[in-house]
């Protein structure tokens, strides 16, 4: 008699998931994106060189790529420093703060705009006494990376919090015992285990900050070969139903936005074996 205790699956077995997985799949993703290379096919390949290369079309994916990217970076720093004083500091009303950390993700986007827009204007709370030092942040490059600051942050924060929260504070007890300074303890145990997470969070934000739309239609200006996203020129080229034009310009920035997030799991995944082996 065989011994073997046979542990049945809660879910279905592996064919009827397996098939679930690849409908799911094709109907939400497969299938929408073989289409919107199709209709981009129809301009031809002479009119899909032209669409994308156009001077207005390069300058909206430089900047809708640079701005996603400093704000993603602005966003791993200061990210992990709340991340890192929700965690280890208490402090008076700090689950209202911790609260407050994922706004972005419940409010709508357009109120988001709204409101930076009236903080950082000319006129603004904030914009004002910048203004007065000679920096305008409204309706330049610079509004567009705080907007898109506001609406990443919560991925970095909220994937950097549980590595913090399980961290052994042991190993970095006995790196202070050691003689280790709060610098080398920093560098050599701490962040070391909070990198994949961190990397993690970057890519989060710089996924989300890629598409945002309307957080930032209202505080870059939309000034064409200057504040104009590529998004925006995206919603543009619908209005004036040139759908095989638009179709175009959003499969470039899917197989950009594909091939960068493909390098930072590349990056992410070397980084984290990296410190298993060591």
């Amino acid at each position: 008699m065989n011994g073997r205790v046979v542990r049945r699956s809660v879910l279905p077995g592996f064919g009827l998931t397996l098939g679930y997985t690849l409908i799911y799949v094709s109907l939400l993703v497969l299938i929408p994106l073989f289409f919107l290379f199709g209709k981009a096919a129809t301009i031809g390949w002479s009119g899909f060189v032209a669409t994308i290369f156009s001077e207005r079309v390069l300058a909206a994916y430089w900047l809708s790529f640079s701005a996603a990217f400093v704000a993603a970076l602005v966003n791993c720093v200061f990210g992990f420093i709340v991340a890192w004083v929700l965690t280890r500091y208490e402090f008076p009303l700090k689950k209202l703060v911790d609260g407050l950390i994922d706004l972005p993700f419940a409010l709508p986007t357009a109120v988001a705009g709204i409101a930076l827009t009236t903080i950082y204007s000319q006129n603004g709370w904030i914009g004002q006494y910048a203004e007065a030092l000679g920096i305008k942040i409204a309706f330049t490059p610079l509004g567009i990376v705080f907007a898109l600051i506001f609406i990443g942050l919560p991925f970095v924060v909220r994937t950097v919090q549980p590595v913090l929260l399980e961290a052994d504070r042991q190993m970095e007890e006995a790196a202070h015992t050691l003689g280790a300074s709060r610098w080398v303890t920093f560098r050599r145990v701490i962040f070391p285990n909070v990198l994949p997470a961190l990397m993690t969070g970057f890519t989060l934000a710089f996924a989300r900050a890629i598409g945002e739309y309307g957080s930032v239609v209202f505080i870059s200006g939309n000034m064409p070969m200057k504040t104009e996203i590529a998004p925006l020129l995206i919603m543009t080229k619908l209005e004036q139903f040139d759908y095989a034009g638009a179709t175009a310009i959003a499969a470039v920035m899917l197989v950009i936005s594909f091939v960068m997030l493909l390098v930072i799991n590349v990056l992410q995944w070397k980084s984290g074996k990296r410190h298993l082996v060591g």
